[in-house]
């Protein structure tokens, strides 16, 4: 029986590169006993054989909701994501200057209940895909004012390993329960 939407409490895990995105999520599924949307972006960016392009973007931004999608589903109270397309807008108007229409017309910051923004007090780590470690400030203060912007309700986690998948914890608890 497939549950409706609705009845699933959708956090939306974003922020700038290299800021334990993806594995606060994985973490608090693991804790919460729920599925997690993997980042699409990077299965997608490593199976190109070339540099991503701003329609790249936009089929990145499509993936990223099919697989939230694929997983509903599977929740009984959460649907943890790795990413939103708040990252697809973010990104492609950081990198190009631009939004593409489709990642307009799919962006709705009402489709998650909760945002947590990583701050960026976790140490950078190299990855071929990452590109900009010494803008992770400026990106971390656009993400915060599409938020404020977009009227959202989010919180910024930050602490390093368990101290960081705490907060996360009591945030997401104090907003749910």
């Amino acid at each position: 029986m497939e549950k409706s939407s609705t009845a699933i409490y959708k956090v939306a895990i974003v922020g700038p590169e290299s800021t334990g995105k993806s594995w606060l999520a994985q973490s608090l599924a693991h804790y919460y006993n729920e599925p997690w949307v993997t980042e699409q972006a990077r299965a997608y960016l490593a199976q190109i054989d070339r540099n991503y392009n701003l329609n790249d973007i936009v089929k990145i931004a499509d993936l990223q909701l099919k697989a939230e999608m694929q997983l509903l589903p599977e929740c009984r109270k959460f649907l943890f994501c790795d990413t939103s397309l708040l990252v697809n807008k973010v990104w492609s108007n950081f990198v190009y200057n631009t939004i593409p229409p489709e990642i307009n017309e799919w962006y709705n910051p009402e489709h998650y209940q909760l945002h947590l923004l990583c701050n960026i007090d976790l140490p950078w780590e190299y990855d071929p895909l990452r590109e900009h470690p010494h803008k992770r400030q400026e990106l971390f203060d656009i993400y915060e004012n599409e938020l404020i912007k977009d009227k959202c309700n989010y919180h910024i986690v930050s602490g390093l390993g368990q101290e960081r998948l705490n907060n996360a914890i009591e945030i997401i608890d104090k907003n749910r329960f």
